[in-house]
């Protein structure tokens, strides 16, 4: 019954999203896709106009999801394995209960829920004295400084304190919220692939009830940039969720792969993540932390001491674990969510 009416929902997902989108597109950019998949793919505008149109009603896809998962070249088959932005936002809505989502969400409120799995000190900047501002800093001279409510790396900042002129406790405290955390020191395997950058994993955990699943994960790979995010220069590749091997090349935003990494030379392609048990045994103990946000993205950074958690993510995106190069036979990651849900 629970599942009947699971499916029941997302019937009633696709109608609500395909009526929101028609409403809410950008026709513009709507018919600018049309012409770069006809410029890539050759196939008519007129097919593709249609097709989009068939993927909106039968596959909650958009158009930027068409193009994206360029699901042009994929059959009805393969297109049913792909998590479109419609089905994400559905899944989103049904198990993870706004109530709970600042929980995790809010930078400060996570510290505070898992501070187990924090591995570092930090300070919250809105109620932080000078004497505990001076404090922290003495001990980590070099910190991050993060807004609390901040997605995508956007407003992190990497601080040497030494080289701020000006009062940096001022600064810090009315510029805006934040929350100052100490660096964090990634594993000598992830060092050797960019040292850069801290490379984190992206693991995608599923839960229901006292059960934590990991359904999805990718590591991101900076490319000459503090960061490792895939929206500022960086790279992502696919995790095989069971042992923490690479087999794909890394893909960046303007669609190079790379078999080993352009600026280290270090392979990535047969690259093996280290403390993967770990950082599968943490997740999914971090997942029953809170229980009512169902599906989390968990940003992991794996140590020499083993995995820590950056921050988690209540509205984890659908595109980066199931691009075009990443996926096998044009396979996406919706039968492994099903499978965790308990829907065949």
């Amino acid at each position: 019954m629970m599942f009947t009416n699971l499916k029941a929902r997302l019937a009633m997902g696709k109608l609500k999203y395909l009526i929101r989108r028609i409403a809410e597109m950008n026709y513009k950019q709507f018919f600018q896709k049309i012409d770069e998949v006809h410029e890539k793919s050759g196939k008519c505008k007129l097919f593709i106009f249609l097709d989009m149109v068939w993927c909106g009603l039968v596959y909650q896809a958009g158009y930027m999801d068409y193009a994206l998962f360029e699901m042009y070249n994929l059959n009805g088959a393969q297109r049913r394995t792909i998590v479109t932005r419609g089905i994400n936002n559905g899944f989103i809505k049904r198990f993870n209960d706004p109530k709970y989502m600042p929980e995790i969400e809010d930078k400060l409120k996570f510290a505070k829920n898992f501070s187990e799995f924090m591995h570092r000190d930090w300070l919250d900047m809105s109620t932080a004295t000078r004497e505990e501002f001076d404090g922290f800093v003495k001990k980590h001279p070099v910190f991050m400084s993060k807004p609390v409510n901040g997605m995508c790396g956007k407003g992190i900042e990497k601080i040497n304190a030494a080289e701020y002129d000006g009062d940096l406790y001022e600064h810090l405290k009315n510029g805006h919220q934040v929350i100052l955390e100490e660096c964090v020191v990634q594993h000598h395997d992830l060092m050797a692939l960019h040292p850069n950058s801290v490379n984190t994993c992206r693991v995608i955990t599923f839960t229901q009830g006292s059960v934590t699943n990991v359904v999805a994960a990718y590591l991101r790979i900076g490319n000459g940039r503090y960061v490792d995010n895939f929206n500022n220069g960086g790279m992502v590749v696919p995790i095989e969720e069971d042992c923490g091997k690479i087999i794909y090349p890394a893909l960046d935003k303007s669609h190079n792969l790379y078999d080993v990494h352009p600026l280290t030379g270090v392979a990535i392609k047969g690259f093996q993540v280290p403390l993967w048990d770990e950082v599968l045994d943490m997740v999914k103990k971090a997942g029953q932390v809170v229980p009512q946000v169902g599906i989390v993205g968990w940003d992991v950074c794996v140590t020499d001491n083993g995995p820590l958690l950056i921050e988690g993510n209540d509205f984890p995106g659908h595109d980066i674990y199931q691009l075009p190069p990443h996926r096998t036979n044009g396979i996406g990651v919706l039968p492994k969510f099903k499978r965790a849900m308990g829907i065949e």
